[in-house]
């Protein structure tokens, strides 16, 4: 697999966000600033709560396909790889990773086989899509961990979503949870997300690398980074950390991450969560965008380098 030097580009975009030229642009500056080779587009699907059955998805909910199809040419026309990361969230803020239901159907509850139908309808809705527009990976999915364990379920989705795109399928795990998946034989390249804290990026690797070396498949990070707000790097995948402008802290933090990770030949890359479609705001300044700060220095010395050498 060559090495994914990538960001998520303006994850859960709305309707008609990926249509303007500030967007377009921002994608642009994306690949000249951090000389990124790959990216990631995130189209969301919306359910109430974590237990309910059916999932909302597409045009009128979240970016258009139309908008979709034409932002993947417009990073086509840049050399930018592209992956499309279906991800599912809910409406009442629960974060995604807590949808469950009971392991045993009972009457009058919601049930797993209900939501893997509307799931797989979800999913496989974009693997279409990846498939038309010639994408070079599709993830089915991101940080579902009450999920996980439902090991024929998954693949079963596996199995359908290639029948209908041929490329390479991943699945995004969350952090600490590789080693628990049992069905990382089903995809073709294993994908996490990378919110170690600073200081434990060796130990997380060396815990990663046996899951890696069990399923001999790629591993890349399908998701990685850290605040540009003091305390952050402890605890990187808690967005609530509120603090002091801290930009330093967060490009030690990638400096840490990235040497770590470049030292192990099975890890084949990252993306960096995320790079916005708006580069003005006070949105830009605390949360974990590199734009203008420390790190985007720091992630462009090293994607450089590992695009230069092919």
């Amino acid at each position: 697999m060559k090495y994914l030097c990538g960001l998520t580009f303006a994850p859960f975009a709305r309707k008609g966000s990926f249509c303007t030229e500030e967007t377009k642009e921002s994608l642009r500056l994306m690949k000249e600033r951090t000389a990124a080779n790959f990216v990631i587009f995130v189209p969301s699907g919306l359910q109430e709560t974590p237990q309910s059955e059916t999932i909302e998805y597409g045009d009128g909910i979240q970016m258009g396909d139309d908008e979709l199809e034409a932002m993947i040419d417009c990073a086509k026309g840049l050399g930018l790889m592209v992956a499309l990361k279906p991800t599912v969230n809910c409406k009442n803020g629960t974060w995604r990773a807590h949808i469950s239901f009971f392991d045993e159907d009972v009457p009058c509850e919601p049930k797993w086989g209900n939501w893997f139908k509307a799931y797989t309808e979800f999913q496989l809705h974009y693997a279409a899509i990846a498939q038309k527009k010639g994408c070079e990976m599709f993830i089915a999915g991101c940080e579902m961990v009450m999920s996980e364990h439902r090991d024929a379920e998954w693949r079963k989705l596996i199995s359908d979503i290639k029948e209908v795109y041929h490329g390479p399928v991943s699945y995004n795990t969350d952090k600490y949870q590789e080693h628990n998946v049992t069905w990382w034989d089903a995809v073709d390249v294993i994908s996490s997300s990378g919110y170690y804290p600073a200081g434990d990026w060796e130990n997380q690797l060396d815990r990663i690398e046996k899951v890696v070396k069990k399923f001999q498949k790629p591993f890349f990070f399908a998701e990685t980074g850290c605040m540009s707000v003091a305390g952050s790097a402890a605890v990187p995948n808690d967005w609530r950390v509120r603090g002091e402008y801290a930009p330093e802290e967060q490009a030690d933090w990638f400096r840490e991450m990235l040497t770590a990770g470049g030292k192990r030949d099975w890890v084949q890359g990252f993306a960096i969560w995320s790079w916005s479609g708006k580069l003005a705001g006070e949105h830009m300044k605390y949360g974990y965008d590199i734009y203008q700060k420390p790190a985007e220095a720091v992630v462009r010395e090293f994607y450089q380098t590992k695009v230069e050498k092919g």
